[in-house]
This record gives C-alpha cells, structure tokens and sequence, in this order.
C-alpha cells in the first residue's frame, strides 16, 4: 500500500483509533487508582580512609575508597547486613523478602552509597533504610579490620538518615495514563490496518485496480432514496449523482472505438448493485444528449426496467424472441425524447437459451441498425449465464461495482465468468460511493463534492 492508503485507513478509522486511545488512557488512569501507592525513602552512606598526612597519601586514600565502595554497596543485599537490620527491627520478614524491598547505589567517581528502600509504608521504608545503612557500616568495619588494635582502615559514616517520604513515587498517575493513551492508540491503528487488510470489499477504484487492468468510467453517488426516486437525471438534475450520470455519457462516446455498433450489455457481479437504475439513467442522459436510444429490459428473470420507467410490462422482448410480436409493436417511446424501451415481456422457463439464440443474435443486429446507442439491463454474472452469453453476442458489457458492497472475489469471478465465454468488458462503474469520507464521490477523481456542489449554486 501507498502512503495515501494507509491516510485513507487512518481517515476511515478514526472513531476506532480514538474510542481505543481513551480507553487505554483509562486504564492507565484507572490502574494508578486502584494500585497500592509505593513509598521510597533513601540513606547516604560516606565512606573515607584513615590516617595520611601528605597530599600523596590523601590521594591515594579517596582512590582506594572509590575503588571499594561498589564492593561495600553490594554488601547490602547480604544476610550479613539484612538479617541484623530484620532482628533489631523485629520484622516478620525473611531475608529473601527483605532483600527486594532494598537496594544501594554508588554516584559515578564519588564516596558515598545510596540505601533506598521501596514500600507501601513510608515511615517503615524510611525505619529500614536506616536501619540498613548501620548495620552496613557494622559489617564493613568486621570485615576491614585486620589489626584489632589498629582498628579498621576504613571509616563509613551515615551522612544523611532516612526521612519519611510525604508523596508516593508510584503509580505515576500522568505517566501511566499517558502509556496507556499511547499503547491504545497504537492498538487502534493496528486493528485499523488489520481490518483493512481483512476487508475485501471494493471502496474505490485503488481497490478495483488490484483486481483487474479494465478501466473504470465513473462513479455513482449513493442516494438512499434511490428506490423512491430512481430516475435521478430528471428528478433533481442538478444533484451530484445526476452529474455522474452525464459524465458515465461522456466517458461511454470513448469506449471501444473500434466498434461501429454502439451497444452495451449492463450488469454486475451480484444483485442489488444498481445496474438497473444505472441504466434507466444512463439511457435518458444519452437521449438527452440528441442520441437516438434503445433501452432493453434484457432481465429475463427479475425485470425491472419496465417498473422504473413506468411503462407497459406485459408484452416485450421475450415476446419478439418467439414470433408473438412484432418488433415495432414491443418497443414504446418514452414521452417525447429519443429514448425507446424494450421490457422484457413474458418470463420465459428458459431465460439463457432465449438470450444467447441465434434469434437474439439477429435482433441485436436489427437494433444496432435502428438505433445509435442500445443498452441491455442483464441479470447480475454470478447467480446466472444470461449476462455472459448476451455479452459475447452484444460485443461489449459495462460492469457495475457496488462501493462497499462487491467483494474483489466475487468481482474477479465475475470478470472470469466473461472471459470464459469470449465477451469483451468494455468497462467497470463505481456505484453507491459514499457522499463523505475519504471514499466518497469527488475524493478522488470522479467530480466534486456535496459541499464544492452547494458553493457553485
């Protein structure tokens, strides 16, 4: 995926990715609450030589005690220092215990050792602390005297005992709310990038182009009211869906050149992706444009065009196909344009054969002839042939693909159901594309918004 990608996933998603920040700065916040503050309180130890007179002897004294000091800081770990601290302090503890509440440190290139001890009781930590840098200083003296009268070389002194710490040193409430905004954040992006990656619907025309090399000719806008009002271009024509139905007419002039005859076959992967109303709209865009049009209602098996159009639906193309009706009797002009409508008539038992006849074949023929541009509403591919055999006979199908809806597998099956049969796929049309969003119509390259829209009036 491409940066712009991954922008729009973030753009998509970023209810998800803030619901899950704040709640995993909640949980941040509701662990510092609910933890068991811990209290640290600290000791200093300096530790110096005895005896030295002269410069030299100084310098070799605080050399010496810098070299030692670590040694003695980690004399505080030791049953030697922790089970007289546990004694004097009469605590219910064992030195393994005792030893994990208790830790010493040296500050680089200094003589002092750090006792800090961590506990849920401030003025226990700050007992222990103490406690424990005395008995240090007992242990280290027994250790470093080798000449009982000359007592040991080394002195430790206690320069700072413990006091009572006031304020916790965790949680740290801030802290771990800010961990936890982060960690959530993080989880929402992943889950976001997760989605998507599982996701295989077709949103847009990137998505449509990791499926197939066909181009796509437009998009159509989603209008939830599309079943009340489907023949959009004349009900509002200045509505942004009404616009992308003349520029799917613009772009329609430029397909297949190469072919002299001017018709379509109008289909789809599934039902209920909008081919219908696709080319009911299409249809009327083009008569208005001065084409001499042909709408046949090619749907053997759920006709809708007739309903759309508002026309008689009793009588039409199955009729002609069998020889009860004559051509020019099935065919009835829409009011006064140069749009003409074919319904589908009868349902027959045996849509598929009727459609890919070699009957059917001759009246496609004879339509060509009479009109400048015929489409045929077809049966979606996947549930039925009747699409792919009246393709290859028409020479050309526009595909129409459901924005969030046609999943890149069932659109891939859909061309392949095409390419099986030898029909050519002159184009692919975005349909129901969100009015908002980083997916929405005029996002990318199919026109302008809602809002550029409303400002142009």
């Amino acid at each position: 995926m491409e940066l712009q990608d991954y922008v729009r996933i973030l753009r998509k998603n970023w209810v998800l990715i803030l619901v899950l920040a704040v709640l995993g700065g909640a949980a941040g916040l509701a662990y510092s609450l609910v933890a068991t503050p811990t209290y640290s309180a600290s000791s200093k130890v300096f530790v110096s030589t005895s005896g030295g007179s002269t410069v030299s002897d100084l310098a070799q004294g605080n050399s010496f005690t810098q070299q030692r000091v670590k040694t003695y800081a980690d004399l505080i770990g030791t049953s030697a220092v922790l089970q007289p601290t546990i004694d004097n302090l009469h605590l219910d503890l064992s030195v393994a215990q005792l030893r994990g509440k208790i830790s010493a440190s040296t500050p680089l290139n200094t003589s002092v050792i750090d006792i800090a001890v961590s506990d849920s009781d401030p003025v226990f930590a700050a007992s222990l602390a103490t406690e424990a840098a005395n008995q240090l200083i007992d242990v280290v003296e027994d250790i470093e005297t080798t000449d009982s009268a000359g007592g040991s070389p080394v002195s430790l002194t206690v320069v700072q005992q413990a006091e009572v710490p006031q304020y916790p040193v965790n949680p740290k409430k801030a802290l771990n709310a800010a961990l936890g905004l982060l960690v959530g954040l993080a989880i929402g992006v992943a889950v976001a990038l997760l989605r998507a990656t599982l996701d295989t619907r077709i949103r847009n025309e990137r998505d449509i182009e990791r499926v197939t090399d066909t181009p796509v000719l437009g998009g159509i806008v989603f209008d939830p009211k599309a079943k009340q009002r489907p023949l959009i271009v004349h009900e509002d024509a200045r509505s942004p869906r009404a616009e992308s139905f003349r520029t799917l007419r613009t772009n329609l002039q430029f397909l297949d050149t190469e072919r002299s005859a001017r018709s379509f076959v109008i289909t789809s992967s599934i039902p209920s992706e909008g081919k219908s109303t696709t080319a009911a709209n299409l249809a009327i865009t083009l008569a208005d444009a001065g084409a001499r049009v042909l709408l046949v209602g090619a749907d053997l098996r759920r006709p809708k065009m007739a309903q759309y159009m508002g026309i008689e639906a009793s009588v039409g193309l199955t009729d002609v196909l069998i020889g009860r009706l004559d051509l020019d009797h099935a065919i009835q002009r829409w009011g006064r344009s140069e749009l003409h409508l074919l319904p589908a008539g009868s349902i027959p038992p045996n849509p598929s054969e009727l459609l890919g006849s070699s009957r059917m074949d001759e009246l496609i023929k004879q339509l060509d002839a009479r009109f400048d541009v015929v489409l045929y509403d077809a049966p979606p591919l996947l549930p039925v042939t009747d699409a792919a055999v009246l393709a290859k006979l028409v020479g050309g199908a526009v595909v129409i693909v459901a924005a969030g809806k046609t999943h890149a597998p069932q659109l891939d099956s859909a061309l392949q159901s095409l390419e099986t049969v030898g029909a050519h796929v002159s184009g692919l049309v975005l349909s129901m594309l969100p009015a908002r969003g980083p997916d929405a119509y005029g996002y990318g390259r199919y026109g302008y918004t809602y809002e550029e829209e409303a400002a142009n009036k």
